[in-house]
């Protein structure tokens, strides 16, 4: 019989590739990792506009996080764990950045939309917003 009668499995390899359960966290911090793109993609050509949505930065950690494990547990390779020791850093930080800044909008009087803390005036309506005007979570925590 011809060797592809098997295929994916060739030799115990499926796909060519022996695989383990690193392997399989390496691949899936890949695909983890790569998945980033279409929700930026997706995200920017929504609002027309460039935006970095959290779950970009969401999946940025959990890819480098599994790419790092990969590395350290079955690579052993110090470019590679080198590669991925500090990403999750920035990735970290602008969740952060992301948290306070999703707390820090203010409900328009009028219409009750949540606008960016630096604006002046309500996006829906065009009320003017007030200085006093905070979101709810706000208001709740510093009373």
């Amino acid at each position: 019989m011809p060797p592809l009668d098997h295929f994916p499995w060739i030799n115990g390899k499926f796909l060519g590739i022996a695989w383990s359960v690193w392997k399989v966290a390496g691949w899936l911090g890949n695909a983890v990792f790569f998945s980033r793109f279409f929700v930026q993609w997706h995200a920017t050509e929504k609002r027309k506009q460039v935006v970095v949505p959290a779950l970009f930065w969401w999946l940025s950690l959990a890819g480098s996080l599994l790419l790092l494990a990969y590395a350290l547990f079955y690579k052993h390779d110090s470019v590679f764990i080198f590669a991925y020791a500090f990403t999750w850093i920035p990735y970290i930080r602008n969740l952060i950045i992301h948290h306070h800044h999703e707390n820090a909008r203010r409900p328009c009087p009028e219409c009750g939309v949540l606008s960016a803390p630096s604006a002046s005036y309500c996006s829906q309506c065009g009320a003017k917003l007030t200085d006093s005007a905070l979101a709810p979570e706000h208001v709740s925590r510093s009373s």
